[in-house]
C-alpha cells in the first residue's frame, strides 16, 4: 500500500470517527453548552473540522442542522443550579465505557476490512507452520594456493583412484602403464574456491524437529563441502548435506536419526568439520548440581558401507552382507568455575568394524571372472597416508603364466579401534579477550604390525620401509597408532560483532595407522594420516556476521618417501 492511500485510509477512518464522536455529544446533550460569542462550542467543532477537512460538507452541514436544533430547544438552566462559565470555558461532556468499546471495536473492523480489501495487510493468510521454521546457512569465498616442496618424491600413487576404476594391473609384463599418481611438486596458486551451506530446521512438536540441508562439493566425498571455481564457467553441484529427525523424550536427552552434523565433541584431527554422519545417535547432557559442573555423554550407530544386494552381479548365488560400520561411545564433563573459567573434558572410543581388507579366495580373472571375493572390502572413500595392501589373490594363468593379467585393488591393512581423549581449558583475560588452550590425543588399541602382514599375505604395498636382508616382514611396517593435536586461541574466541578478532596456533601429529585417513581434516597436508606440521590462523569480523579469516599450515611426512605440502587459505565467511 503507497503511503498517500495509505494516509487517505486514514483520514477516513478519522472522519468516521470524529462524526461518531460528534453524534455520540450531541445525543449526549453536549450542544447546549454556549461559547462566549453566543454561538455553542459544538457548533464552532463543527464549523471547524469542516474547514479542516476532517468532515465532508455534507456530514458537517447535517451535524451543523442538528446541533442548532438541540441548541435551539434547550431550556435554560435554574439559576440557583447553574455555575457561570468563565471566557474561555467548554464543556466536555461524559461518554460512557460501553460507547468508548464500542467506537474502538467499530474503527478496528473498518481498519481490517478495508486492509484485505485493498490487499495492504491480510495476516490471516499467514500460514501457521511458517512461523515454526526457521532458515539457516553460510557462505564462503576463499583463495587458496597450495605449495609443494622440490624435495618431495615424485612416486605418490593414487590409490583411491585405482579402487575407482578398474584396479591396477601389477603385473610388468603386461602392463607397462605407471599407476596414477599424485601432484608432489608443482605448486597450485591462487585456486578460487566457495562452499555454501542452505538448510532449514522446522519445530514440529513439543519434543520433535526435523532437518535438512543443501551443500556444495567437488564431489560426494564426505570431508569437504567446497568447490573449485573455474570449469569452463560451469554451474556447480549441490549435494542432500543432511537430512534428520531429533525427538527430545525428556530433558537433556536428544536422539538424532537419518543424516546429521558431528555428534560427539571432536576436532578435526579425527573428524573434519565437515563431516556428516549417517545413522542413530543418543546424546545427553545434565547438569549436576549448583556448582558449575555438568555431564554429557554420546552413542552413536553410524553404517559406512553396505555391500551390493546382487553381489556378484554375474553369479546366481550371491555373498552373504557384509557391512561396515563405526560404533562410538564418549562420556566427559563440563566445570564453570572461577572468574568465568571453564574446563572440559571427555574420552571417546570408536569401533570401526570390518573395514579392514581381506585377501580374497584365489579367482581366475583370466577365465572370465569379473571380480574377487573380496573386492567389497576396498575403503568407498580414502585420502592417504594408512597402510594399504593387495585384495586379490588372482590365479595364474597355466598355459601362460607368467603373462597373465593381475588387476588390483587395495584395503586397509591395520583395524581401527581408537581410544580418545579431548581436553579443553578456557580462561578470560583482559579487555573481554579471552584464552584457549586444547590438547587431542588418539591411540590405535588395535595397531598390530604382525597381524597386517598376516592379513595382507606379504602384500603390502604403502609405508613399508626396505629390508635389511632383502626379505621383507612386518618389522619393515613403516608407521604408527599415534596421533595427536595440541592448540591456544586468543581473542574473542566466538566472534559476535564488528571489530571481534582472534588468533590461533597448533600443531599436529598423526602417525599412518593411528586412525582411519578417510575422515580428518582435508586441508593440513591435504587431508589423510602419516603427517605432523603446525599451522596458524586469524580472523577479523568486519561486518555483522561477515569476517575475514587467513590460515596458513605447513606439513610434511611422518616416515616414509618425503612429502612436504604447505597450504595458504585467505577467505571470507558469512552466516546467517
Amino acid at each position: 500500500m503507497t503511503r498517500s492511500t495509505l494516509h487517505s485510509a486514514l483520514l477516513g477512518l478519522r472522519s468516521t470517527a470524529i462524526a461518531t464522536g460528534v453524534a455520540l455529544v450531541l445525543a449526549s446533550g453536549g450542544a447546549h453548552a454556549q461559547a462566549a460569542g453566543g454561538e455553542s462550542t459544538m457548533i464552532k467543532l463543527i464549523r471547524g473540522l469542516m474547514d479542516s477537512g476532517a468532515l465532508t460538507p455534507e456530514a458537517g452541514q447535517a451535524l451543523l442542522l442538528e446541533a442548532q436544533r438541540e441548541a435551539a430547544a434547550a431550556p435554560a438552566a435554574p439559576a440557583s443550579t447553574a455555575i457561570a462559565a468563565q471566557p474561555g470555558d467548554v464543556r466536555v461532556p461524559y461518554i460512557p465505557q460501553t460507547v468508548r468499546d464500542e467506537i474502538r471495536e467499530e474503527v478496528k473492523a473498518s481498519v481490517m476490512a478495508e486492509a484485505k480489501a485493498e490487499h495492504w495487510a491480510a495476516p490471516d493468510q499467514v500460514p501457521e507452520w511458517t512461523q515454526r521454521l526457521r532458515v539457516q546457512g553460510d557462505v564462503r569465498v576463499r583463495n587458496e594456493s597450495r605449495l609443494y616442496s622440490e624435495r618431495n618424491s615424485d612416486i605418490q600413487v593414487d590409490w583411491a583412484r585405482i579402487n575407482a576404476g578398474n584396479g591396477y594391473d601389477v603385473n610388468g609384463n603386461t602392463n607397462l602403464d605407471l599407476p596414477p599418481l599424485r601432484n608432489t611438486r608443482q605448486d597450485r596458486n591462487n585456486s578460487w574456491r566457495i562452499r555454501a551451506r542452505l538448510g532449514v530446521i522446522a519445530e514440529l512438536g513439543e519434543h520433535t524437529r526435523a532437518g535438512v540441508r543443501l551443500a556444495t562439493g567437488n564431489d560426494n566425498g564426505p570431508v569437504s563441502s567446497t568447490q573449485t571455481l573455474g570449469g569452463g564457467l560451469a554451474k556447480k553441484d549441490a549435494w542432500l548435506d543432511q537430512a534428520w529427525l531429533s525427538w527430545t523424550p525428556v530433558a537433556g536427552l536428544d536422539i538424532l536419526g537419518g543424516r546429521f552434523g558431528n555428534p560427539y565433541w571432536s576436532t578435526d584431527t579425527l573428524f573434519s568439520n565437515d563431516l556428516n554422519f549417517d545413522g542413530l545417535a543418543f546424546k545427553y547432557a545434565q547438569p549436576i548440581g549448583d556448582d558449575g559442573l555438568s555431564l554429557f555423554a554420546t552413542l552413536g550407530l553410524t553404517p559406512l558401507e553396505y555391500s551390493s544386494d546382487s553381489f556378484p552381479n554375474t553369479r546366481q548365488d550371491k555373498m552373504k552382507s557384509e557391512n561396515k560400520w563405526l560404533n562410538g561411545v564418549q562420556v566427559g564433563a563440563e566445570w564453570q568455575f572461577g572468574d568465568a573459567q571453564k574446563l572440559r573434558a571427555a574420552v571417546g572410543y570408536y569401533d570401526f568394524r570390518n573395514t579392514a581388507g581381506e585377501y580374497s579366495q584365489p579367482c581366475a580373472l583370466y577365465a572370465g571372472a569379473d571380480f574377487c571375493s573380496s573386492d567389497w572390502s576396498r575403503p568407498a572413500f580414502m585420502q592417504k597416508g594408512n597402510t594399504l595392501m593387495l585384495l586379490r589373490n588372482i590365479a595364474l594363468n597355466p598355459l601362460d603364466p607368467a603373462n597373465t593379467p593381475m588387476p588390483q585393488y587395495v584395503g586397509l591393512a591395520s583395524e581401527f579401534e581408537l581410544l580418545n581423549l579431548n581436553l579443553a581449558w578456557e580462561t578470560p583475560l583482559f579487555a573481554g579477550n579471552a584464552l584457549r588452550l586444547e590438547g587431542h590425543a588418539i591411540k590405535n588399541l588395535a595397531y598390530d604390525p604382525n597381524r597386517m602382514w598376516e592379513r595382507a599375505q606379504g602384500g603390502i604395498v604403502t609405508n613399508l620401509g626396505t629390508a635389511a636382508n632383502g626379505v621383507a616382514g612386518p618389522q619393515d611396517i613403516q608407521s604408527g597408532d599415534m596421533a595427536y593435536m595440541a592448540q591456544a586461541a586468543f581473542g574473542q574466541l566466538a566472534m559476535k560483532q564488528t571489530g571481534d578478532w582472534n588468533l590461533a596456533l597448533g600443531y599436529k601429529r598423526l602417525e599412518g595407522d593411528a586412525l582411519p585417513d578417510a575422515y580428518n581434516d582435508s586441508n593440513f597436508h591435504l587431508g589423510g594420516t602419516n603427517a605432523k606440521g603446525y599451522y596458524l590462523s586469524g580472523s577479523y569480523m568486519f561486518d555483522r556476521n561477515v569476517w575475514l579469516t587467513g590460515r596458513w599450515m605447513a606439513a610434511k611426512e611422518v616416515t616414509g618417501a618425503p612429502l612436504s605440502i604447505d597450504v595458504f587459505q585467505l577467505e571470507v565467511n558469512a552466516g546467517f
